[in-house]
C-alpha cells in the first residue's frame, strides 16, 4: 500500500531524495514517518510528519541533515537527505499511521502528534536501498 522510491549508491557528503506514496489512500489523514535498518541493527526511527499543522520529528542522528515533507497535490512524502554518511547506509522503509482527532488534537492510537516517532505505525511500504561509500 505504500511505495518508497529514490534509495541508491553516493558518496559521502551526497544528497538523496527519497519519496513514500500510497497506493490506495490519502496521506493527508495519516502521519508518515520514515526508518532504517541496517544490517546487524535494530530498525531506527529516522523522521515523521504529522497531520494538522505538519509537525515534524528528527532523529538525533539525521537532525540538520535530513528533511521530511508532505507534497499535498502529488500525495507523497519526500525525505530529503543531505551531507550524507557511511553510518546513514541502510535499507529505509516508509510508514503510515491514521490519526484520531480528539480533544482539539490529533493522536496516533493515543500518542500526541507532536511526538510521531513515538507511534505505532500500521503501513510498510517495501524497502528502498541506501548505501553511502566512503
Amino acid at each position: 500500500q505504500l511505495q518508497a522510491s529514490g534509495g541508491g549508491l553516493v558518496q559521502t557528503g551526497g544528497s538523496l531524495r527519497l519519496s513514500c506514496a500510497p497506493s490506495e489512500f490519502n496521506l493527508g489523514y495519516y502521519a508518515i514517518a520514515w526508518f532504517r535498518q541496517a544490517p546487524g541493527k535494530e530498525r531506527e526511527g529516522v523522521s515523521c510528519i504529522s497531520i494538522s499543522d505538519g509537525t515534524t520529528d528528527y532523529a538525533n542522528s539525521v537532525r540538520g541533515r535530513f528533511t521530511i515533507s508532505r507534497d499535498s497535490a502529488k500525495n507523497t512524502v519526500d525525505l530529503q537527505m543531505n551531507s550524507l554518511k557511511p553510518e546513514d547506509t541502510a535499507v529505509y522503509y516508509c510508514a503510515a499511521v491514521k490519526g484520531t482527532y480528539s480533544s482539539g488534537r490529533y493522536n496516533y492510537k493515543g500518542v500526541p502528534y507532536r511526538i510521531c516517532l513515538q507511534a505505532s505505525y500500521d503501513y510498510w511500504g517495501q524497502e528502498t536501498q541506501v548505501t553511502v561509500s566512503s
